[in-house]
């Protein structure tokens, strides 16, 4: 049992630090609910959007939910998903053997790129469809934006210092996977933010936009790609022998000290944006007569 403990351990210690999150998200938003502000509580986060109702007896709800314009992105997206899974099993299979070890790095870098292209890609189109949607300024997604923006924070150091080492090395002519990689981080994510961002205030105004639903196909693409690139991130952070360039540039103690700050934060971002995503994905696409 002290052997599962100890290996899991570096698998479990960022669920801990998104745990912690969530925790004051939940608590901040009982607090403002205590005060009397209500409406600050059901439009200040996405964790606690639900606002209480009185119960009179018992009432039978039919929860329903539409799936319209989002068959495709969901299929690319299991797709990405299951390459993933395949890419991160792989991976730990052909670590154990040192003849396979580079292979093992240089296939999970290689996908981690990819999905970064495509999500940057899917991120940039679904910005330019979804502006056909009515700008609401009556939302308040201050709770939300900063959540969002401190999580990202964590990701440009993790990545900023990765970007670093990657090019103050010779490593950066021999492997230049490590500085394209982090590059690209950096703009998927700053690109994704921008966009959360600007399609929390998107509603539809017309039946148009309500039948065709631009973007939704890429929001739901977006949406399950996020948790793919969580999985990476987690895997990155629980394996030591992923960073070798990091912990010779840096030495192992400066570099432990920068994963355990940053990489929890990194996570939740995926983690946060996910949850950010499913709101769109939701609420967005809603016509109100």
């Amino acid at each position: 049992m002290g052997r599962l403990v100890h290996t899991a351990s570096p698998y479990l210690y960022p669920c801990t630090i998104e745990y912690s999150l969530i925790c004051t998200v939940i608590l901040y938003a009982l607090w403002s609910n205590v005060c009397g502000n209500s409406q600050m509580l059901r439009h200040n986060s996405a964790y606690g959007n639900k606002s209480p109702k009185p119960v009179t007896g018992y009432t039978s709800q039919h929860f329903t939910v539409d799936c319209a314009n989002s068959n495709k992105g969901l299929f690319a997206s299991i797709l990405v998903l299951v390459l993933t899974i395949i890419s991160l099993i792989m991976f730990l299979v052909l670590i154990k053997e040192k003849d396979y070890r580079t292979m093992a790095k240089f296939q999970v870098n290689l996908w981690e790129l990819i999905l970064y292209i495509l999500c940057t890609t899917a991120t940039l189109i679904a910005t330019y469809r979804i502006r056909k949607l009515k700008y609401d300024s009556s939302r308040h997604i201050e709770l939300d934006t900063a959540l969002l923006v401190m999580a990202q924070i964590g990701l440009y150091v993790y990545f900023i210092f990765s970007l670093l080492a990657g090019y103050l090395t010779k490593e950066m002519v021999k492997k230049p996977n490590i500085f394209i990689i982090s590059l690209f981080a950096l703009i998927q994510s700053s690109i994704q933010t921008l966009f959360i961002v600007d399609a929390w205030w998107r509603r539809c105004s017309t039946l148009e936009t309500a039948r065709s639903k631009p973007g939704r196909q890429l929001v739901t693409f977006l949406l399950l790609s996020n948790i793919a690139m969580w999985a990476i991130n987690h895997l990155e952070n629980a394996r030591p022998d992923f960073h070798p360039i990091e912990l010779q540039f840096y030495g192992i103690w400066t570099w432990t000290i920068v994963t355990h700050i940053s990489m929890p934060l990194a996570v939740f971002y995926r983690f946060h944006s996910t949850v950010c995503l499913c709101e769109i994905w939701k609420t967005a696409y809603k016509y109100k007569h």
